[in-house]
C-alpha cells in the first residue's frame, strides 16, 4: 500500500504545518517579463475526488498540471512533465484526460490493496495524494516551476516535499546549475553552510525561534539541482527530511549572485542582468 502512495504522489501539492512550526502563508503571484506577456499563455487543469473505502477510511485525490499551449518543442515538453511518463499528449484535453485516469487507478489501486486490512482499522482516517504544478516566474525567458507533492497513509504525520525547475524557454532546456556557475560545488556547499539560517523555516520551540542549523541531519549541505532564482540571489530548497529534521519543514537557502562573483556565466549574467 505504502508503495502504490508514493508511486502516485510524484508532483504532489501539500502544505503542512509541522509539529511546532509556525504556518508560511504564501501567494501563487508570478513574477513576469512584460514583453513574454504578448507571446506566452499558461493555462492548468486539476481533478479533486475522494473515494469512501468505509466507515473508517476516505481516501482523497487532487492533482493539477499546468498547461502550455505556445510551447511545441517535445523534448522541453517532456522535461517539463517529467513527473509522469505517461505523458503523450500536451494538450488541455489531453492532460485533463490522463489526470482522470490517474485518479481511477490510485482508486482502484487502494481499493484492491485494502481488503486484507481494512477491516483491522478501529478509528477514522482520511488518506490523500495531492499533486501541484504551481508557476512561480517567467523573468528573461527563464520560467520557474515549483512542482509539490504530499500524501498521509496513518501514522505519525503527513509527507510531503518540492522539486524547483527552471527553464530556459530561449534555448529549450531545463536549466543546470553549471548554467549558472562554474564555482565548484564544494565552495558552493561551504557558502550554504555560511548562510543556512538567513532564511528560517518558522520552526519554533518553547523559548521561541529554532534555527535551521540547530535541526541539521547532515555536515555538508548538498548544492543539489534543486534550485531557483531571482534578480538578487539563487535559492536551494530542501524538502523535509532531506538535510534536517521534519520538524524543521523545508528549507530555503540563498546564495546571493554577489558571492558567485567572477563565477557567473556570461549568457546568464547578460540576460539577468547581474551587475557582478
Amino acid at each position: 500500500m505504502k508503495n502504490t502512495i508514493a508511486v502516485l504522489a510524484l508532483s504532489t501539492l501539500f502544505f503542512v504545518s509541522a509539529c511546532k512550526k509556525t504556518e508560511n502563508n504564501s501567494t501563487d503571484t508570478v513574477k513576469t517579463d512584460s514583453v513574454q506577456n504578448n507571446t506566452f499563455s499558461v493555462d492548468s487543469v486539476k481533478v479533486n475526488d475522494s473515494l469512501k473505502l468505509s466507515d473508517s477510511l476516505i481516501v482523497k485525490y487532487s492533482s493539477k498540471m499546468l498547461v502550455f499551449p505556445s510551447i511545441n518543442d517535445k523534448k522541453l515538453l517532456d522535461s517539463i512533465y517529467f513527473g509522469d511518463k505517461n505523458v503523450q499528449d500536451f494538450s488541455k484535453n489531453g492532460l485533463q484526460a490522463l489526470l482522470e485516469k490517474n485518479k481511477n487507478k490510485y482508486f482502484s489501486d487502494v481499493k484492491k490493496d485494502s481488503k486484507d486490512w481494512i477491516s483491522d482499522m478501529n478509528f477514522s482516517q482520511e488518506w490523500y495524494s495531492d499533486m501541484g504544478m504551481n508557476l512561480k516566474s517567467r523573468i528573461n525567458d527563464y520560467m520557474h516551476i515549483e512542482y509539490t507533492w504530499g500524501s498521509y497513509e496513518g501514522g505519525a504525520h503527513d509527507n510531503y516535499g518540492f522539486s524547483e525547475r527552471v527553464f530556459d524557454l530561449k534555448n529549450n532546456k531545463k536549466l543546470e546549475l553549471k548554467d549558472i556557475t562554474s564555482m565548484p560545488k564544494a565552495k558552493i556547499e561551504a557558502i550554504l553552510l555560511k548562510n543556512i539560517n538567513k532564511i528560517n523555516s518558522g520552526t519554533t520551540d518553547s523559548n521561541g525561534k529554532v534555527n535551521n542549523s540547530e535541526m541539521l541531519l547532515v555536515d555538508v549541505v548538498p548544492a543539489t539541482e534543486n534550485f531557483y532564482f531571482d534578480e538578487k540571489n539563487l535559492y536551494f530548497h530542501y524538502s523535509p527530511y532531506e538535510i534536517a529534521a521534519f520538524a524543521a519543514g523545508d528549507i530555503t537557502i540563498p546564495v546571493s549572485w554577489e558571492e558567485l562573483k567572477g563565477t557567473i556565466n556570461p549568457e546568464f549574467k547578460k540576460r539577468m542582468n547581474i551587475s557582478y
